[in-house]
């Protein structure tokens, strides 16, 4: 087994493909959970995540490959979260760095918030991006809370900057309905045992794609541990057919999983959440869209 100095994502023998230089991937840890607003502890999600993929296999039975030959670097980064525009300012110029190096980014959290800034940075290299949301709440709230930077408001910020299409949506206030668009939302309870909803969100991406997942998109019986989490959520073969579609017929750009609660009784939601990074990093290669180390 490789000896680790700093916590790192996999298990990795290798201890080369943990290093920068030769990683198509960097791993971005935002462990920030200023602005939750029922249950707290987002900011333990990232290191759960870490210690959970311990146990993963490195060969993807599923897919038929590993894709940690890859490599994927773990930064290690503190970011300033004296308030949520700092944050999401140092969130913006944290990963810009690594896109400047030609990496490919992967975030985890962390409250929904810490999107923003990786959202931002993703619009501005990437003109015409869609933002693909996986969540339980529309999170189209233009304030909240005193702050536009709430875990609330993620999806208005990024519909500042980009198109946004959402997917698994169960619970939405009347003030953000003016700022839904009917054409661009699947909600869990019209999705529901169908599989011909995928071709039409597909249908409805641009070219390159940011796909963010709020772990409460999941249904609570397979993912418990979050901080809003509600019933009627996503199941995880159908999740997987979707991300699926989109890797292959579009180009993704960059993700992130957040809103990781986790809970001391129990590692089914971690592991869960690590399971689903290293899947989508593995769709990403198979994608054939993911680019050489420079």
């Amino acid at each position: 087994m490789a000896i680790k100095t700093m916590p790192h994502f996999l298990d990795m023998d290798d201890e080369r493909l943990y290093e920068l230089e030769n990683a198509r991937y960097v791993l971005l840890g935002v462990p920030y959970d200023g602005t939750s607003t029922f249950v707290k502890g987002a900011d333990k999600g990232p290191q759960a995540i870490l210690d959970a993929s311990d146990s993963i296999e490195l060969y993807d039975i599923q897919y038929q490959y590993d894709a940690s030959t890859s490599g994927i670097y773990t930064d290690h980064h503190e970011y300033d979260f004296r308030t949520p525009d700092q944050m999401v300012d140092s969130v913006f110029k944290r990963v810009s760095r690594y896109m400047d190096l030609g990496r490919r980014i992967v975030l985890t959290g962390g409250e929904h918030s810490v999107s923003v800034g990786a959202i931002r940075a993703m619009a501005e290299r990437h003109p015409g991006l869609t933002v693909l949301q996986i969540d339980a709440h529309a999170d189209l709230r233009d304030s909240y809370h005193g702050s536009p930077y709430n875990h609330a408001c993620v999806m208005r910020r990024a519909q500042e900057v980009a198109r946004v299409v959402q997917v698994g949506i169960r619970n939405v206030c009347a003030e953000e309905l003016p700022n839904v668009v009917p054409e661009n939302i699947f909600y869990a309870h019209r999705i529901h045992n169908r599989t011909d909803w995928m071709e039409e969100a597909v249908g409805r991406l641009t070219d390159e794609v940011y796909i963010t997942v709020d772990l409460d998109g999941f249904d609570p019986s397979i993912l418990p541990a979050t901080g809003t989490p509600l019933p009627g959520g996503l199941q995880w073969y159908p999740t997987l057919a979707f991300l699926e579609k989109v890797f292959r017929e579009r180009h993704v750009v960059g993700f992130d999983i957040v809103e990781l609660c986790p809970q001391p009784d129990s590692k089914v939601s971690d592991v869960l959440a690590a399971t689903l990074l290293y899947k989508m990093i593995t769709l990403w290669e198979l994608s054939g869209h993911a680019p050489a180390v420079s």
